[in-house]
């Protein structure tokens, strides 16, 4: 849901003004903030983060978990940072390239995104986000819906665009594209009761 402010275009300058307590997302210039995660989100979260940063020790890629926010450099934004209008808080973020990375967090476009979605965020990670995740380039983007056991998988292929998802349930172990050896064992992920 929009915050309640005042109807104007928000920035990335915006968002580092605002408290460090509040979790929110600037998606086209529009600020959003983020409900607290739920116990059953926030164990999917705690075990995907657990098997990806288990697999990257001693590798140069680096996984962070939410709150980690990422910068999005889309064609149509201005070329100051401080004026980019979609400002994202990934449950799980994979970069490997670190001259992306600052003590804020990302800058571009990172290599994975995970969103673990709810009711209410649904509709902003399944199309908005996805959109954009794919207008900057993203190459790989999980959408895991908790209640449901389903992990929808998404590639950019060569045409800059999102193929045909896999789908994945709690019976099943995922291959992550952008590494040759992570599987993700997701009758761990799915184990909550």
């Amino acid at each position: 849901m929009p915050l309640p402010k005042e109807k104007r275009i928000y920035t990335y300058a915006d968002y580092l003004s605002w408290p460090e307590d509040d979790r929110v997302e600037i998606i086209d210039g529009v600020s959003y903030l983020q409900a607290a995660p739920s116990r059953i989100h926030q164990e999917v979260l705690s075990e995907l983060h657990r098997q990806i940063a288990n697999f990257l020790v001693d590798k140069s890629c680096k996984v962070y978990p939410a709150p980690f926010h990422v910068v999005l450099n889309l064609d149509e934004e201005s070329e100051d940072e401080l004026d980019r209008r979609n400002v994202f808080e990934p449950d799980i973020t994979i970069v490997c390239d670190r001259a992306k990375l600052d003590d804020c967090g990302c800058k571009g476009s990172p290599d994975m995104v995970i969103e673990i979605i709810s009711p209410s965020t649904a509709r902003k990670d399944k199309v908005e986000k996805f959109n954009k995740y794919e207008q900057a380039g993203v190459k790989e983007y999980w959408i895991v819906e908790p209640h449901e056991k389903i992990v929808s998988v998404f590639i950019l292929e060569n045409n800059k665009r999102y193929g045909r998802p896999g789908m994945y349930t709690e019976e099943d172990v995922v291959k992550v594209s952008i590494f040759d050896e992570l599987v993700i064992d997701l009758s761990k992920v799915f184990s909550f009761d």
